[in-house]
């Protein structure tokens, strides 16, 4: 076990999930990738959870200690989460208490929200699917495809293989370059 003083000089990481946009079956792995970036002070899932879509995260939060965050649904169409959210990262923003925000969601509308965490020189990890629109993709430093995170770590090495073995210049079939494609979604360090 670290000492006090190490433990304390670890980075501090915020993991915010919108329930409605992330799987509870990734909850370990979602949690093993924020670990890597420090210690997970604040663990939350938000959503409706009078919903029928929420009743999946029961025992993923009981057997992870995270924290769900009610939020009812006042008007159909309207999705009162991703407000919740928002407001309470601003919270954690301002109080000061984490170096890092790990936003779980594939959802668009917290492009802005990473992007204003990164004005105030805090780190954004980004998890979501394949079908996460790019500009919420680009806001983050880091954002980690959730379709990588469900491939053994075999799967994992081989498409990485296969992107360091491809080359720009090399022709190759609409096939092969669309598999080069999801490949290339392993881990992407966004370099603004």
């Amino acid at each position: 076990m670290p000492s006090k003083n190490n433990y304390s000089a670890l980075k501090k990481v915020a993991v915010l999930i919108d329930g409605d946009n992330a799987q509870p079956s990734l909850i370990s792995k979602i949690l093993a990738e924020a670990a890597k970036h420090g210690n997970i002070t604040i663990r939350r899932v938000y959503g409706d959870w009078t919903t029928p879509q929420m009743k999946g995260w029961k025992e993923a939060l009981n057997n992870h200690a995270v924290q769900p965050i009610q939020q009812f649904r006042y008007t159909t169409g309207k999705n009162s989460t991703d407000s919740a959210m928002i407001i309470d990262s601003m919270d954690i923003l301002h109080s000061e208490v984490v170096d890092t925000f790990c936003l779980v969601s594939s959802d668009s509308d917290y492009t802005r929200l990473a992007t204003r965490i990164r004005e105030e020189g805090l780190n954004v990890i980004g998890i979501g699917k394949n079908l996460t629109p790019k500009p919420f993709v680009n806001a983050c430093n880091l954002f980690i495809y959730t379709e990588n995170l469900e491939l053994s770590d075999e799967e994992l090495e081989e498409r990485e293989k296969i992107v360091e073995s491809s080359s720009p210049q090399k022709e190759s079939s609409a096939k092969d370059k669309k598999k080069k494609d999801d490949c290339e979604c392993v881990k992407k360090p966004n370099p603004i």
